[in-house]
């Protein structure tokens, strides 16, 4: 039975906690493929975590902004990493900590050579903000490869849905991007099975390729 208040199971069977990493070099020095998890301070980014492996605690949650400051590593199935990194925004740190934190944050996705897909996690509820769509232009400049999972889903009518799909559509084309929009629930699970097979089937063809 999930841990959660609903009866959605994650397809995750196996996830653990593996270590911190203040900068690239204190990365896991092995072979394993990795999806890295990026957002705003203070988007949901530790609650994804804990619904994606239906584990109310594996990831620290916290309402205050800039909780999570190193990239935390998490092993999912034995076979790929989840590495929650540092939210960019608004964080009560010091100017100075916002900037290794910046530094550390562009170094993993520039150089890291495990990483096959960065996730940006969005609020359905609103447009995308300037931070996301500098950040969206960022990724999509250093042609790396991301997706947009809008997180949310339960905080806004079912018939909304579709407009505010299209909201965020029309800003990728505007930008010429063309990256998969995955909406989700940490609330109730809605949308994480899909989630799931579309990570899996994207590793899949990575290390094919």
């Amino acid at each position: 039975m999930s841990i959660f208040r609903n009866e959605w199971s994650s397809p995750v069977k196996e996830s653990k906690f593996v270590l911190s990493a203040p900068t690239l070099e204190h990365c896991p020095n092995t072979n394993i493929p990795e999806i890295c998890l990026s957002g705003r301070s203070n988007v949901g980014k530790s609650s994804f975590v804990n619904r994606f492996t239906n584990r109310l605690k594996l990831a620290k949650t916290s309402n205050t902004p800039g909780k999570t400051r190193q990239m935390n590593y998490f092993l999912i199935n034995d076979s790929w990493h989840l590495v929650d990194l540092p939210g960019y925004g608004y964080a009560k740190v010091s100017k100075s900590e916002q900037e290794r934190w910046a530094e550390a944050f562009t170094e993993y996705l520039r150089k890291r050579t495990q990483l096959r897909l960065s996730i940006v996690l969005c609020d359905i509820r609103h447009k995308p903000q300037e931070i996301d769509l500098d950040f969206i232009y960022w990724l999509a400049s250093q042609k790396l490869p991301f997706a947009i999972v809008l997180n949310k889903l339960d905080k806004i009518p079912k018939n909304k849905v579709s407009n505010a799909l299209k909201v965020y559509r029309d800003v990728l084309k505007e930008m010429n991007v063309d990256v998969p929009l995955l909406p989700v629930s940490s609330e109730t699970g809605v949308g994480y099975t899909e989630l799931y097979h579309f990570l899996e089937s994207y590793l899949h063809k990575a290390e094919e390729s």
